[in-house]
């Protein structure tokens, strides 16, 4: 019996993955890769980021595998990411060596270099763009020649590599404490079980791979419900980071490394205004600092990963969201949709546990209750 349930299982589960690609392909069309990488920008960037693995075609593989659904898709990126050998370390990355495509502040109006607006739904009316049904791929090809004809025009005076820190002036004015560094090597989560309580390169790593919703909704509620926080976006950036390996046959050489590519990343530092007991009673206005970082152009995401950060450095046994625990055990993408879907596996033994528990509770009752109305002689 047992040898025939489980073959009648194992028949059912294998329908039901060809169900499953039947439901992917039945519409007659296939997507293709190189399109989904192409024209499916931000949700390759929030599948590389939930999943630490920066690979923009195999996030366009996973999003066509799991027919759109990011929980799925990080799931698989994860899971081939498992596999990989890890080879090298890159040197420490510095964004001030970022080439910047993107960098605002909502702190000041003109900083050195510029506000630079680059590519950003914010400005758009928010409006359904019909005419996108029926693009083509000679409108495509005409209009970015005249977008290359019209910005080659108009060349960049300002080195967009070697833009300074907004933060920097303020900490010239004395307005802004110095941070001291700190050279201790990251602990890596990936490696290494979390425990309670947590560095804080593992309270970032945890949350710039967190699940963008999640992340974003406990942002949310640290600014409107826990704390009722209001900062300021200092200085958000979005652009390319280099990475740099040691030379495997001279390591020590600090002059000799290979530069293996960039990254493409969102950073964000933002300001929270607080006030300060000093020794003579006096209370002054001081700023603290949320950091947020993660892969590709994600800014709702690095900047409520920026309000977290700061709530868990802070710390407060008043609110949730400034609890590490319930914030960085809570906003795991796999974690997450693992343990709500694992509800639909079998829960058999366990369920039939219970239902005779409540069986016998309820015939103990209505024996008691026939007792009390005299129906039950001793």
């Amino acid at each position: 019996m047992g040898y025939v349930a489980v073959k009648g299982g194992t028949l059912a589960i294998e329908e039901s993955i060809k169900r499953l690609k039947y439901e992917r392909l039945k519409k007659g069309d296939v997507l293709d890769v190189h399109g989904i990488e192409c024209g499916m920008r931000c949700l390759i960037d929030q599948v590389m980021s939930e999943s630490s693995l920066y690979s923009e075609t195999l996030a366009a593989i996973s999003i066509k595998q799991a027919e759109g659904s990011p929980e799925e898709a990080v799931f698989l990126m994860r899971a081939y990411r498992s596999t990989l050998p890890r080879k090298h370390y890159s040197r420490t990355v510095h964004p001030d060596d970022m080439l910047a495509e993107r960098r605002i502040s909502a702190s000041f109006k003109d900083i050195p270099g510029g506000q630079i607006l680059g590519a950003t739904c914010d400005y758009t009316h928010r409006l359904i763009d019909f005419e996108l049904n029926n693009e083509t791929e000679g409108d495509i090809s005409n209009w970015l020649h005249n977008f290359a004809r019209d910005n080659g025009i108009n060349s960049c005076a300002t080195d967009l590599a070697n833009l300074p820190k907004i933060l920097d002036y303020l900490r010239r004015e004395g307005l802004l404490q110095d941070c001291e560094n700190n050279d201790r090597e990251p602990d890596d989560i990936t490696r290494e079980s979390v425990k309670f309580p947590t560095s804080r390169s593992e309270r970032l790593q945890i949350l710039t791979r967190g699940q963008t919703g999640a992340v974003t909704s406990l942002g949310y509620a640290a600014l409107r419900g826990y704390g009722a926080l209001h900062p300021t976006v200092g200085e958000l950036r979005v652009g390319h980071l280099p990475l740099y390996v040691d030379n495997p046959f001279d390591g020590e050489d600090e002059d000799d490394a290979y530069y293996i590519g960039g990254i493409k990343v969102t950073e964000v530092e933002t300001l929270f205004p607080a006030p300060v007991q000093k020794e003579n009673g006096v209370k002054e206005i001081e700023f603290g600092i949320g950091y947020g970082i993660c892969y590709g152009q994600n800014e709702t995401k690095a900047i409520a990963m920026s309000i977290l950060d700061h709530c868990l450095e802070t710390g407060s046994p008043e609110y949730p969201t400034h609890n590490e625990e319930f914030v960085l055990l809570h906003i795991d993408s796999v974690e997450a949709t693992g343990f709500i879907s694992h509800l639909k596996l079998p829960h058999y033994v366990t369920f039939q546990s219970k239902l005779d528990s409540v069986r016998k509770s309820k015939k103990s009752g209505r024996g008691k209750d026939m007792e009390s109305d005299g129906e039950l002689n001793p």
